[in-house]
């Protein structure tokens, strides 16, 4: 009777070896930050820097208790900011897709002379910060009219501070989601119009048929982009909108600096408004590696 010897590990899977230990050692390395504060997060403050120089400080360990987060709910209206967010970046995502979708659509599939120009020039936006044109978009919005309904009749009002509207519109178009949805839209067969053309399908057919349902990885990719600064805005309403009935989560955290500083409590916030971001990644990154592979199929 013979026994054979355990095969060793092929060369291949031996040489990847070094590539999968690192790559673990940038997922522990990166992960720290976010663990520090899930964790923090159920320890009162003098426990928090008392373990700061031991590894106690990533470790579920010592005094436990939800209280950090029940005093969030009673320091902020934590409930009406997550509600803020959660409809403003819905909202901010949709017609985000919606419209940038359409714009790439025109970009990429249908012939008119200026259109290379055009995105260029759409692709050029992309170097200017934000900071550099808030001051005068703050002007603009508080000039800017809007039609109300007051009963059953509609008022012409003007101004859009401290309101929804300020917060949503002045974000839907974007450059790099339009230079995404782009590049993804030039990856499908041109094939596929001329065929749905012929058959007498009009663009917006081709759009809403063909080309959007075969889109699901760049859909997927810019609803995260858009997603994030949506959700992470601070600068924009901290200018635009003084009413606390109208502010976002990140307007929030300012809250926890005033008068006694609670690192406990600022800690659970942080972990409330970070957990729907990394749970959206999470849904959608088969999709978003897909995307941003393919969107560099064609130039």
């Amino acid at each position: 009777m013979t026994t054979e010897s355990p095969r060793s590990a092929p060369p291949s899977a031996r040489r990847g070896l070094p590539g999968h230990a690192l790559r673990v050692v940038l997922v522990l390395f990166f992960s720290f930050p976010v663990v520090f504060m899930l964790v923090s997060s159920f320890k009162p403050d003098q426990q928090i820097f008392g373990d700061l120089g031991s590894p106690r400080a990533f470790l579920p360990v010592g005094s436990l208790s939800l209280e950090n987060y029940t005093a969030v709910f009673d320091r902020v209206p934590a409930v009406r900011f997550l509600l803020n967010s959660v409809g403003v970046s819905a909202v901010t995502i949709v017609l985000g897709i919606l419209v940038n979708s359409l714009a790439a659509f025109a970009l990429s599939r249908m012939r008119w002379p200026g259109r290379k120009l055009l995105l260029t020039v759409v692709i050029a936006t992309l170097i200017v910060p934000f900071e550099t044109f808030a001051l005068p978009l703050v002007w603009w919005v508080s000039k800017l009219p809007w039609l109300e309904l007051n009963g059953f009749s509609l008022t012409l009002t003007e101004g859009w501070l401290d309101t929804y509207r300020v917060q949503v519109l002045p974000f839907v178009a974007n450059a790099f989601s339009i230079f995404l949805f782009h590049q993804y839209f030039q990856s499908i067969p041109k094939e596929l119009d001329e065929a749905a053309l012929i058959d007498g399908a009009g663009w917006f057919g081709i759009y809403r048929r063909i080309v959007m349902p075969l889109s699901g990885p760049a859909i997927a990719t810019v609803a995260i982009l858009t997603f994030l600064p949506a959700w992470n805005s601070y600068l924009w309403p901290l200018m635009v909108v003084q009413d606390e009935e109208l502010r976002p989560v990140m307007v929030g955290i300012q809250y926890f600096f005033q008068l006694n500083v609670s690192w406990g409590q600022i800690m659970a916030y942080s972990s409330m408004i970070t957990v729907p971001v990394l749970a959206l990644f999470l849904a959608f990154q088969r999709s978003f590696i897909n995307s941003i592979a393919s969107s560099g199929v064609k130039g």
